[in-house]
């Protein structure tokens, strides 16, 4: 997460990667179900649940564009076993979101909610962490289609798949709850330095209590 201190070591250094990761050149593209076709003026970002007042707070698409863009060099830890190393992702910090529809005091899990009700839940101190990103643009360019466009999650902290494609807007929760793949068998959490890959895996507290 952040500025590798040397990109290059970093692309030729095994070690450098999570347990059972290898180096990827170049971006596979992998997602479950079409690409969904982006229609700019029915885009809407969206922020409910649990919130600070009560109300759900939106964003169109040319409003949340125009939100403070940032920058960070971070990798791309995929669960199939491919790692992406010193991409650069330019987008909104999950932190300005936060900051602009502020959570309840007892929200401890967010629901990010992607095209076709595609979820995937994040404890809320994942969500805020300093890498967290609601990107769209990788190195410099405007994500494609197959990759997001016009916004996915990037969170370099966990499995790739904890970071959705075509990202619509998140749901703030008092109780953890399964997203999609969660439901399908993956790790509720999903550290790839743990190598929280399957639900199997789980400890007690990882998640949801029954």
């Amino acid at each position: 997460m952040g500025q590798p201190e040397s990109r290059e070591n970093r692309e030729t250094g095994q070690s450098e990667l999570p347990p059972g990761q290898r180096l990827q050149r170049g971006w596979p593209v992998t997602h479950y179900g079409p690409v969904p076709k982006f229609k700019p003026d029915r885009w809407e970002f969206r922020v409910f649940g649990a919130t600070a007042d009560g109300d759900k707070h939106c964003w169109n698409h040319q409003e949340f564009s125009a939100l403070p863009f940032s920058s960070v060099v971070a990798d791309l830890h995929c669960v199939t076993k491919f790692s992406m190393i010193g991409a650069e992702w330019g987008g909104i910090p999950a932190r300005t979101v936060l900051e602009l529809a502020p959570p309840a005091p007892d929200v401890t899990h967010v629901m990010v909610w992607a095209e076709y009700g595609f979820s995937s839940n994040l404890r809320l101190d994942d969500f805020a962490s300093e890498g967290t990103l609601f990107a769209t643009h990788k190195d410099g360019e405007l994500l494609t289609a197959e990759h997001g466009f016009p916004l996915r999650l990037v969170v370099p902290h966990l499995y790739a798949w904890k970071g959705p494609k075509w990202v619509r807007g998140i749901e703030y929760m008092t109780a953890d709850r399964r997203g999609f793949w969660e439901e399908r068998g993956y790790h509720n959490i999903g550290d790839p330095w743990s190598e929280q890959r399957y639900s199997y895996q789980e400890e007690p507290g990882d998640g949801p209590e029954l």
